[in-house]
């Protein structure tokens, strides 16, 4: 399905808790925020069954994200039932790692296609400062557990919130040294973000080149979203980057976002959309679902307005509320 800007949209962003067990100071507030009660989340039925309906649609990709994913129980048992939809091309899964070793095993089982794992330093201090929890040996056991299955693709994503120079060339020498991509991803003014300064695609390329030689730009894709790479001679991976501010790409966004409670979102700022879990335990037919999914896609906004001024419609929930 194409949205009226003419935008084939064929992704779609799942939360499926609002749970995580990091505090990272650009996403949570220290103490947590009000969770969600279980009662109020979405079945792993109930998702199954919105996505069995939106492929119908053109949807082909999913993409399961928190809070953090790992934290809500048998989350491979979701993966299996959503791959076993005959639509679907692609799950994936974003992690902070944390949980990855105890569940990669799983997960690899019921046929996860990619995991990307959120690290933003290597740097035991910097991690606990960042995210007000102990705990990078375990995001690290993780990766490298991950490591030994190669059908899975793995990439790392780094919010440059540390000033250090050196930060940005030590997370970056993880795609040297490993078949992993590590992409900086531009720090978007919503919820807690807004009192961060985003680091700039440019910037970074300059600090990582005087480190490790000419960053050659490449054509190639590497998974479902805007991302763009560069490659260095010598990596086993490659760098890319998500520039929502300094690089809008609006005009290619193919993605819709639902957040745990079930609400479909069309855009990441805007609070527009509907909810899904009312429609379903109000007793809705598929039918109805499905046009219901229709009408967001069809009305997504044009783009996003971060450097322009707030409007109404704004999202003002964190990113953990609405899946990162």
């Amino acid at each position: 399905m194409k949205d009226k800007y003419g935008r084939e949209i064929d992704y779609l962003r799942i939360s499926i808790t609002d749970r995580c067990n990091l505090r990272c100071i650009y996403c949570m507030p220290e103490d947590g925020i009000c969770q969600v009660s279980h009662k109020e989340i979405l079945t792993y039925d109930e998702i199954q069954r919105i996505c069995s309906c939106i492929t119908t649609l053109g949807i082909k990709k999913i993409k399961l994200t928190g809070g953090e994913p790992l934290t809500r129980k048998n989350c491979s048992t979701l993966v299996r039932m959503l791959k076993e939809l005959p639509e679907i091309e692609k799950v994936t899964l974003t992690t902070n790692g944390m949980l990855l070793k105890e569940q990669i095993q799983e997960l690899a089982e019921a046929g996860i296609d990619n995991i990307n794992i959120s690290l933003d330093t290597v740097d035991k201090a910097k991690f606990e400062k960042i995210t007000r929890r102990k705990g990078l040996f375990k995001v690290l056991e993780g990766l490298e557990e991950a490591l030994k299955y190669p059908n899975i693709g793995l990439k790392i994503n780094c919010v440059p919130v540390v000033e250090e120079p050196e930060n940005l060339v030590a997370v970056a020498k993880l795609a040297k040294e490993y078949p992993i991509h590590v992409r900086f991803i531009e720090m978007m003014p919503i919820g807690y973000g807004k009192e961060f300064l985003f680091r700039g695609e440019s910037e970074i390329c300059e600090i990582l080149e005087k480190a490790y030689g000419r960053m050659t730009p490449i054509s190639m894709r590497y998974g479902n979203g805007p991302c763009h790479y560069y490659e260095i001679s010598g990596f086993l991976g490659k760098i890319g980057f998500i520039s929502a501010m300094t690089h809008k790409f609006c005009d290619q966004c193919n993605r819709v976002r639902m957040t745990a409670e079930g609400y479909l979102k069309a855009c990441l700022q805007y609070q527009t959309g509907i909810s899904l879990k009312d429609l379903i335990r109000n007793g809705c037919t598929d039918e109805e679902l499905t046009q219901a999914m229709k009408k967001v896609i069809w009305e997504k906004p044009v783009g996003h307005h971060f450097t322009s001024g707030n409007i109404e419609e704004d999202e003002m929930k964190l990113m953990s509320q609405i899946g990162g």
